[in-house]
């Protein structure tokens, strides 16, 4: 029976959005916005208010960490203070905090590295979620993105997960043989959550995939808390 739902994305996919209709669905906790909140918690760092971060790619450390902080939020989300803690101790705190979200089950997680930190988790469903460049860019412009604005995130910010996922994971982004579903949502976020929750369910009366097996990591979170 599976407990967890982990949902990574192609940003501008609206798989935030598909997300939490998909927990609300399910009855579950969504661990979105609340994993960034628990992050700075633990880190004693502060989660200010949305839409202050200027969009760019610039030092290794923000480029990274914007990978990881942002989660779905595909409007402008700040940054602690990179003073505070390293991009090594913000990921292994992500990691605490999503072993401890599975361990509790119910959950739907997305991003953040989730599908790579529970992949041997075998309650765990992972789901990845994609779309034509134009319905990304349709999608973003609906959440008050100008054009142009929406085509450089679109261009840039996707660029920026293969250089996270390289550098933490030693893979290549997307892990295609990571997930038991990936989906076009330009069939709309109904038929996407369907097709989900039916290809959930019909695996749970099969003896289930094997996932595990993924290539030793070149950074060992566990040894930098």
């Amino acid at each position: 029976m599976y407990r967890i739902i982990t949902v990574e994305r192609e940003f501008g996919s609206g798989a935030g959005q598909i997300a939490s209709q998909l927990a609300d669905r399910l009855g579950w906790k969504l661990w979105d916005h609340a994993l960034t909140e628990e992050i700075a918690r633990r880190s004693q760092v502060e989660c200010a208010a949305v839409e202050q971060l200027e969009e760019r790619v610039d030092s290794t450390f923000r480029r990274l960490a914007k990978v990881f902080w942002r989660g779905s939020y595909e409007r402008a989300m700040p940054l602690p203070d990179e003073r505070a803690f390293d991009c090594d101790c913000f990921v292994a705190t992500g990691k605490e905090v999503m072993k401890q979200a599975a361990a509790a089950g119910n959950c739907v997680i997305v991003g953040r590295g989730a599908p790579y930190f529970l992949r041997e988790e075998p309650d765990t469903f992972h789901v990845f979620c994609y779309a034509p460049r134009a319905e990304k860019i349709r999608r973003l412009r609906e959440i008050g993105k100008s054009a142009k604005e929406a085509e450089e995130l679109v261009d840039t910010v996707d660029r920026d997960r293969i250089i996270f996922v390289k550098h933490y994971f030693n893979a290549d982004w997307p892990t295609r043989w990571l997930y038991h579903l990936m989906i076009n949502t330009a069939i709309g976020n109904e038929n996407v959550i369907s097709t989900i929750l039916n290809t959930m369910h019909g695996l749970e009366h099969k003896s289930g995939i094997n996932l595990t097996g993924f290539p030793q990591a070149q950074h060992e979170i566990e040894s930098q808390r």
